[in-house]
């Protein structure tokens, strides 16, 4: 997903809100659950958000998610976001997190997704990472 940060998702010292930032992390999060499912999905939990890096008035903003693990019903997704400033050719990570998202029936009930396959050694990168940074976080979290 790209957006062009616009003056109504900024703050007054002109990045964007935190808020804003969110919501296009959810949306795409949810987008990538739902490719995946081929079903509706609802965000069920977020990890916590880091903020690496602001975002500037008019810089391209790029949201990025993939499943990289599934449970009977629920998906985890990696949502990352970058921000870029193409005149200057200038690219930064500016946030990351994990979302779980459950897939519904037409009664709105959880239902079974696919199970995850990664058959390339690319994705299996992927998701491994994914898996590592997940870990690694929840573990620097039980311990501060």
């Amino acid at each position: 997903m790209s957006e062009i940060l616009m003056p109504n998702h900024t703050n007054n010292l002109g990045r964007a809100l935190g808020g804003s930032v969110l919501h296009w992390m959810d949306i795409c999060g949810a987008i990538a659950a739902r490719r995946f499912a081929r079903r509706q999905v609802v965000t069920v939990s977020m990890d916590h958000v880091d903020f690496l890096a602001p975002i500037t008035l008019g810089d391209v903003v790029t949201v990025e998610g993939y499943v990289f693990e599934t449970g009977r019903a629920s998906m985890d997704v990696r949502v990352t976001v970058r921000a870029e400033r193409p005149a200057a050719g200038e690219r930064r990570a500016t946030a990351t997190s994990f979302f779980t998202f459950v897939a519904l029936d037409a009664e709105e009930s959880p239902v079974e997704v696919p199970r995850l396959d990664c058959p390339d050694e690319r994705q299996r990168a992927l998701r491994d990472r994914a898996l590592d940074q997940r870990t690694a976080r929840r573990r620097d979290l039980a311990v501060e």
